[in-house]
């Protein structure tokens, strides 16, 4: 299941049943889970940990050095789950030591062609970046996301679960969890219903987080008014919490 025409460093560590393409080349400190398939012209360098059942699409970089001055050589890390699907012409870099030394991509994320996910950035599960998507360093993006095709997110930004970005957006804000965005600069169009509905929200919960929607971006509220509506609301709508949540640890500000 190794072509022979791969080239594998020996301090690789390949769990069985991992099918490796011809001319890609695997580096030192690089571990790949049971299952996984690399298609041909993959480059993974490590120290890079890959799970299980991923698959990674030709010409692929992984695990590369992060495009950071401060960088000087450090073992630092990349971590990549399970299930994952990588398409062509991705590149994923190592964390730094000045942003925790990691970059983690969770499961069951689809990454589509020419992606790029910058060093020190921890994505979660279940996200769908379209292609030419791009992350900066040091971003945070939660479970079920879906960023546009050319949606480019400035680097220390938080995207929210469940939360959507439209094609060509420009994120330099946090984007609250559920809420859809779009535009150059990234401006709120309501919430993700539609993702909402394909994930079985029930109406109630819809409901709260639509009557949350109005309170942060139509009731002229200051923020913090508005937070203390929201969380009058969260005994009601766990949902609604999480909003609160994220808005009262937001670093950058959310998205207006």
């Amino acid at each position: 299941m190794i072509d022979p025409r791969a080239i594998i460093d020996p301090g690789a560590r390949i769990a069985e049943n991992v099918s490796i393409g011809p001319f890609s080349i695997i580096g030192p400190n690089v571990q790949i889970g049971a299952g996984t398939r690399v298609g041909p012209h993959v480059v993974i360098n490590g120290p890079t940990h890959i799970g299980r059942d991923n698959q990674f699409f030709q010409f692929a970089s992984i695990g590369e050095i992060p495009q950071d001055k401060k960088y000087r050589g450090e073992d630092t890390l990349l971590e990549i789950g399970d299930r994952n699907v990588v398409r062509e012409c991705v590149t994923m870099h190592r964390g730094t030591v000045q942003g925790g030394g990691v970059t983690r991509l969770g499961n069951d994320n689809l990454i589509m062609a020419n992606v790029h996910i910058a060093h020190d950035c921890i994505v979660g599960n279940h996200t769908i970046f379209a292609n030419n998507a791009s992350l900066a360093g040091h971003v945070i993006v939660d479970d079920f996301v879906i960023l546009g095709g050319y949606s480019l997110v400035h680097q220390f930004c938080a995207i929210g679960t469940h939360s959507f970005s439209a094609a060509a957006s420009l994120i330099t804000k946090d984007v609250p969890p559920f809420v859809l965005v779009s535009g150059h600069m990234a401006k709120p169009y309501g919430l993700n219903v539609e993702g909402m509905r394909r994930r079985g929200f029930a109406a109630h919960t819809v409901r709260a987080l639509r009557q949350a929607y109005k309170l942060i971006y139509r009731a002229n509220l200051p923020l913090g008014r508005a937070i203390e509506e929201l969380r009058a609301m969260a005994s009601d709508c766990p949902e609604v919490g999480a909003m609160a949540d994220f808005i009262e640890r937001s670093q950058r500000g959310i998205v207006r």
